[in-house]
């Protein structure tokens, strides 16, 4: 027992571990976190772009962007913009006429595959009640239900039969001093069908994800997916596919090694036996790659902690459901030969020791399936989802294999037994049902199991309600800047790094400025960051809105805006902020005290179920307090070397990054406003006007793009190619000027 103890803990703590370290960045059903145009709003002329701002990343071959007018005409189309996998962008042909217009976005994510369908909805001019958008619907995709459901089942099948030979057949029923498998023929035979059986239901599940898939990101039907061989382009072209082809490679790999161990059987029993013994471990492997694109996955609430606490459930459930069809299947042929009495007598071992080994592992079913729960229902609103209906049917059906299990822990233990004796004295219906179940329960439960299987499997299918993340308190940014007459208020909004939005008010002597070209651009002096110049939408009289995830840490950043009027004419507002990390836009939670007690609850039954096993290990060893104190060092020296080599590691990181984007030799110390141009396009016409005139100009004005402060400084002060050295004799701040006003040459969108 303590052995098979071990080996249980020791798989589900290696899968616990490589889930941290080999786990994906997803987000299962991800959600609109920045819209430009907000749904409903009312625009006074039309934009020029559309762009919706996504919490995860999207499949670019499988996400698209219609706009549609009032008559469902399309207009325009778009997809992923190609710097920013996130964003949905599609751009406006001029022209467009006052009206309402329906944006149909259909972003594929990329963590899950998962495709959903809605419209958002604009106005130009008046607005129009009766023209609406439609949210996606938070249902579950039958189709996608049941291949999860099929692709569960196996994955479970495989882990618990195979778990199920070393930790509970071997040891009760196994012929000591035997070598190999150590199991009757007809035992192993039945044992090999289940997993042959869990291998083709593997497959099938795999080819119906594939259809189903397909079918989803092409918005097809499954006759056009076969017959024009779109789930190739699946397979290419996406994350989806990756995986895909991972589980087809190990599934072929573990199909060779149950063939291997079939054939050496009786010449290397031993490989063949090493085999079965290894086998759990590619049933955990393929349950890891399940709850990659899991809901766990994109958990809002410690990522990785809510993987591993999903693999762990999994893990557990698998060996519960696994090792009780097995068990189911292997009884009937493996007591065949035997009298009733040593029937009873073989039955009774092997389900004593399957029964001692489930007892803390329902423990650990109900405290991680809690903690899983936790992570997506927070209070009554998210209860009244199709998400929170279909988890409250998973635990009711549920509740009845708990129930059997306790009935059938009981009827094995006869102490236990004898306590409900009277009841059973006293109720003859219940008496003759609890017959009736000691001879079916095992049957009953795995049916149980079964229907648990197919609801989980549909809640997997179903997405989850949007995340309530607390709202910052961090007051957003805006600073008011006089260019001549025009009055220039900026905002950046929420004011953190990640995703925002850029507002520019635009007045002159309080009134509205419109019909002006509004370009902002954020520069992070310090580091050399300088992001491209970004057009802004006017979305009402003398606004201007812009958004982007160019601000990427908290620190000090300027942000750059130019106007450009219809005569070409271009005045300069610059701003500086402070940006906090608190006022980024929330896509983690916080945990709170009941997740923490539920974290604590798993620690612990792990704790105590390995308790047993460790106690006896040590004991073996006879260790005194001299051996003690050196094993405490050895581990406190072990811990602190592991750290160093983190801290190395992540340093040696740092130093990639830096050689890769090295931070400037010289930071621009002058503000670009208005005034740093004017002086530097005085001091350049005065000292550098052969420049213009030089056949490298062009060639320089390219290289602005993607070029820092550095470079332009070190070009005015020793020259560029055919372009002479200038303004020598000028001090610091001045050359930083001219270095300001060249950037104004800069190309726009």
């Amino acid at each position: 027992m303590p052995a098979s103890r071990a080996k249980i803990m020791l798989i589900a703590l290696v899968m616990l571990v490589a889930s941290v370290l080999c786990a994906l960045p997803a987000g299962a059903h991800g959600y609109i976190v920045r819209a430009i145009p907000a749904d409903r709003s009312r625009l006074e002329r039309p934009p020029t772009r559309l762009q919706y701002w996504f919490s995860e990343d999207l499949e670019p071959r499988f996400s698209e962007i219609k706009l549609r007018d009032r008559a469902g005409k399309i207009i325009a189309s778009g997809g992923v913009d190609q710097r920013n996998q996130a964003l949905l962008a599609l751009r406006v042909p001029p022209g467009l006429g006052d009206g309402a217009y329906v944006v149909e976005l259909r972003p594929a994510f990329a963590s899950d595959g998962h495709v959903i369908a809605e419209s958002r909805v604009f106005f130009v001019g008046e607005s129009a009640d009766d023209v609406t958008g439609v949210t996606s619907e938070a249902l579950a995709i039958p189709l996608e239900a049941l291949w999860r459901a099929l692709l569960n089942l196996a994955n479970f099948l495989l882990f618990g039969a195979s778990l199920l030979y070393t930790s509970t057949l071997l040891p009760a029923w196994g012929r000591p001093g035997s070598a190999g498998v150590q199991l009757p023929g007809r035992v192993m035979r039945r044992l090999r069908n289940c997993l042959a059986m869990a291998l083709a239901l593997a497959l099938l599940a795999n080819m119906i994800a594939l259809l189903q898939q397909s079918m989803a990101f092409f918005n097809t039907d499954a006759t056009q997916v076969i017959a024009q061989n779109l789930w190739q382009i699946t397979l290419i072209g996406s994350r989806f596919g990756d995986i895909w082809t991972l589980r087809l490679v190990l599934l072929i790999f573990c199909a060779a090694l149950l063939f291997a161990a079939e054939v050496f059987r009786a010449l290397m029993p031993q490989l063949a036996e090493g085999i079965w013994r290894g086998l759990p471990w590619l049933g955990a492997l393929f349950i890891g790659l399940t709850a990659l694109s899991s809901h766990a996955a994109g958990s809002t609430l410690l990522p990785w902690l809510a993987l591993a606490v999903d693999w762990l459930h999994a893990l557990t459930v698998a060996f519960w459901l696994g090792g009780a069809l097995s068990l189911t299947l292997v009884l009937p042929v493996a007591l065949a030969p035997y009298s009733e009495a040593e029937r009873q007598a073989a039955r009774r071992a092997v389900m004593l020791r399957f029964s001692r080994i489930m007892l803390p592992l329902a423990c650990l079913v109900i405290l991680s399936g809690l903690y899983t729960a936790l992570n997506f229902i927070g209070g009554a609103a998210e209860l009244d989802t199709s998400y929170g209906r279909s988890l409250g049917i998973k635990l009711l059906l549920a509740l009845p294999v708990f129930m059997l299990g306790g009935w059938q822990h009981i009827a094995l233990r006869p102490r236990l037994a004898e306590r409900f004796s009277g009841v059973y004295a006293k109720l003859p219906l219940l008496k003759r049902a609890s017959a009736v179940i000691d001879r079916r329960a095992l049957r009953l439960e795995a049916l149980f199991m079964l229907a648990a299987l197919l609801a989980a499997a549909w809640l997997s299918a179903t997405p989850v309600p949007e995340p309530s993340l607390p709202p910052s308190d961090v007051e957003t940014p805006q600073a008011t800047v006089k260019i001549g007459d025009l009055t220039v208020t900026a905002a950046v909004i929420p004011g953190g790094p990640g995703v925002n939005t850029y507002d520019t008010l635009v007045k002159r002597d309080d009134a509205l400025v419109e019909d002006l070209q509004v370009f902002a651009q954020l520069v992070n002096a310090e580091r050399g960051i300088r992001s491209p110049w970004l057009s802004t939408e006017e979305v009402a009289a003398g606004l201007y809105v812009g958004a982007g995830d160019e601000i990427d840490r908290a620190g000090q950043w300027q942000l750059l805006i130019d106007l450009v009027d219809a005569q070409g004419g271009m005045r300069r507002a610059a701003f500086v902020w402070e940006i906090s990390q608190e006022a980024a836009v929330q896509q983690l939670r916080p945990p709170q005290a009941i997740h923490l007690l539920a974290l604590f609850a798993i620690a612990a039954a792990l704790a105590l179920w390995l308790y047993p096993a460790a106690r006896r290990r040590i004991a073996t060893l006879k260790l005194g307090w001299p051996s003690l104190l050196i094993a405490a060092t050895a581990i406190a020296v072990s811990l602190v070397i592991m750290a160093a080599g983190a801290n190395m590691i992540a340093d040696q990181q740092r130093r990639y990054a830096l050689r890769l984007n090295p931070p400037p030799g010289i930071v621009n110390s002058v503000l670009p406003d208005a005034a740093s141009l004017r002086r530097g396009e005085a001091l350049y016409r005065q000292h550098c006007g052969a420049w213009a005139e030089s056949a490298d100009f062009p060639s320089l004005r390219r290289r602005l793009d993607t070029a820092g402060d550095e470079f332009v400084y070190e070009a005015l002060a020793a020259g560029w190619r055919g372009l002479a050295a200038c303004g020598a004799g000028l001090g610091l701040e001045a050359r930083w000027d001219m270095v300001n006003y060249l950037r104004t040459h800069e190309e726009r969108d």
